[in-house]
């Protein structure tokens, strides 16, 4: 759990009887992601890229009553949404991560909601099915990291587009990867040249250095950027990218912060661009993305730690200090 010192704790607790519309599971991985640094206050299980099968030896021990899309022994994984209304507008068109009366991590469910742990209680709604073709280590990062990138990729962007990527980390490297698969053509921006082999390997076809430079109509760009994914959480203001940028290019913000989003008001509007916010993936969406991951062979790049207090607090300080590369992944086998 997370404590109001910002250090990790362990405690033991009962969890609750599995509800009708519940499933319980035996966490085997679990993903970090920075949206747990941002809960380390908080007094919650943490963790919520969570890659599981239910109770005893990996199987399913005990589903609810009105379950019916899982059964003893599915693998089973998670994000940060437990459920949702299932009736409002968002919900029946597809947009139910928007939906306002959704159990999110974080807020809700202080004991249940958690993946860092032994055992979780999950509506059997917000669940999903992890292909057999895919390993623990990229299950947990997808849950979370793959849904964020996905959902501005296969919603905005086409296979004849070119799409930026700005910095290499624990989303970057999976967005370089779907972009790629899907056809696009991929240009990273990262910070030094240290990434470059890197970022080509996973998919991208040009790779740009920007520390010290003001200007980036001077990097050399051989074409405008269609589509820009903004996985830093380093703030910056977006006219940066505006010169290497084609008219109505649309510009997606996805990691967590807080703060405040800077872009020129008079060019935003003569080129046309759209600011984009973008949220995780909707269940059908999660679906689909996790079957496009199997099948095209997208993994995460990992660092492995065991599931104990030291273990998770190792983590902990790892990601907080950005030395990560790219996702940490804690498990019970290591």
């Amino acid at each position: 759990r997370g404590s109001s010192s910002g250090k990790v704790v362990q405690t033991t607790f009962e969890l609750p009887p599995v509800k009708p519309d519940e499933v319980l599971v035996k966490v085997t991985h679990s993903g970090l992601c920075g949206s747990d640094i941002h809960m380390l206050s908080q007094p919650l299980v943490l963790g919520h890229e969570g890659k599981s099968t239910s109770m005893r030896i990996g199987i399913v021990e005990e589903v609810g009553s009105a379950c019916s899309l899982f059964n003893v022994g599915d693998r089973v994984g998670w994000g940060l949404l437990n459920s949702t209304c299932g009736h409002c507008a968002f919900c029946l068109t597809g947009k139910d991560a928007y939906c306002p009366e959704g159990r999110n991590y974080g807020t809700v469910d202080f004991d249940t909601q958690g993946s860092l742990c032994s055992h979780a209680v999950r509506k059997e709604q917000w669940i999903f099915h992890v292909p057999d073709s895919m390993t623990s280590e990229d299950a947990g990062p997808l849950m979370c990291g793959g849904g964020t990138v996905w959902v501005p990729l296969i919603g905005h962007c086409k296979p004849y587009e070119r799409v930026g990527i700005v910095a290499i980390g624990g989303l970057g490297h999976l967005a370089i990867q779907f972009a790629a698969k899907m056809g696009c053509d991929v240009v990273v921006f990262s910070s030094t040249e240290d990434k470059r082999e890197e970022a080509m390997n996973l998919g991208a076809s040009e790779f740009y250095p920007t520390r010290g430079v003001s200007d980036y109509a001077t990097l050399g760009v051989t074409k405008p950027i269609d589509r820009l994914l903004i996985t830093s959480s380093v703030k910056f203001n977006l006219g940066i990218f505006y010169p290497i940028l084609a008219k109505n290019a649309k510009i997606f913000p996805l990691s967590v912060d807080s703060g405040d989003l800077t872009a020129p008001y008079f060019l935003t509007v003569f080129c046309g661009h759209e600011i984009i916010g973008s949220c995780i993936c909707s269940r059908y969406l999660q679906d689909k993305m996790l079957d496009f991951a199997a099948r095209n062979g997208i993994h995460a790049i990992v660092e492995k730690f065991p599931m104990t207090r030291e273990g998770i607090q190792a983590a902990v300080d790892k990601l907080g200090s950005r030395k990560m590369r790219y996702r940490g992944v804690i498990g019970w086998d290591y």
